[in-house]
């Protein structure tokens, strides 16, 4: 069977040929299953650095990921809720360990990050320097969700990363993702052995981000149709009408 665990942000792109595949064909076989847990969008900096919000990042030294990346455009379309392009901060383009590097030795203000929590270039940092994170919050937040199916609300838990308390921030989501091609009948039942008891024991059982694959969130943040069987399998659920 043809399936792939994608960001929802990313697989929205590629099937509507936009963001980070702007220009390109668009793969609008694309399907769901399932959305599985949330990729939560850090934005760290360093304690005392005066950032406390996404519009104090005007003028700052900022890495928003690499070229080519899906942090990168979410980081843009981040800064533009909070009335800021690229060019009014200073964009550097590295991953989370570099740019964490660059952030202890001072030649950094922030850095963004997508990924599911803890993240471990963030968790490193936080052990040996006083770093915190920058909110995604208030009404530009809620726009974004508002205008922008893929994103959500989430909440980083206090001492996720050493002494950061809770910080809300928007999350997309990671889907589990086939084609449109694959039979209902198969879909239908991949889905049902997804939600099946015993699999919910093996999730429970295992790393933290497995016990945040629910049923009730299933359908949250997709970001692209659900496959016909899957569909089916939620629609006897109460799920869907």
């Amino acid at each position: 069977m043809q399936s792939a665990f994608i960001q929802s942000d990313i697989a929205h792109w590629a099937q509507t040929g936009t963001g980070l595949y702007q220009g390109n064909a668009r793969v609008e076989e694309l399907r769901a299953i399932a959305n599985l847990y949330p990729e939560s969008i850090h934005v760290v900096t360093r304690k005392g650095s005066g950032v406390t919000t996404i519009a104090d990042l005007k003028g700052k030294r900022v890495s928003l990921d690499e070229r080519g990346s899906g942090t990168l455009i979410a980081a843009r379309l981040i800064l533009a809720a909070y009335g800021l392009s690229e060019s009014d901060v200073q964009p550097d383009y590295l991953k989370s360990r570099p740019a964490g590097e660059k952030l202890q030795a001072g030649q950094l203000d922030a850095f963004f990050s997508v990924s599911g929590w803890p993240e471990g270039a963030i968790a490193e940092l936080a052990a040996v320097a006083d770093v915190t994170l920058v909110p995604i919050e208030g009404p530009e937040a809620q726009a974004l969700v508002n205008r922008y199916n893929y994103f959500s609300p989430d909440v980083v838990p206090s001492n996720t990363y050493r002494d950061i308390e809770q910080t809300r921030t928007l999350s997309v989501n990671a889907v589990w993702a086939t084609t449109s091609k694959q039979q209902d009948k198969l879909i239908y039942d991949v889905t049902a052995a997804l939600w099946h008891p015993s699999t919910r024991k093996l999730l429970d059982a295992g790393h933290a981000k497995g016990r945040m694959i629910r049923l009730d969130s299933a359908l949250r943040g997709l970001g692209i149709p659900l496959h016909r069987g899957a569909e089916r399998f939620y629609a006897e659920k109460g799920l869907i009408k």
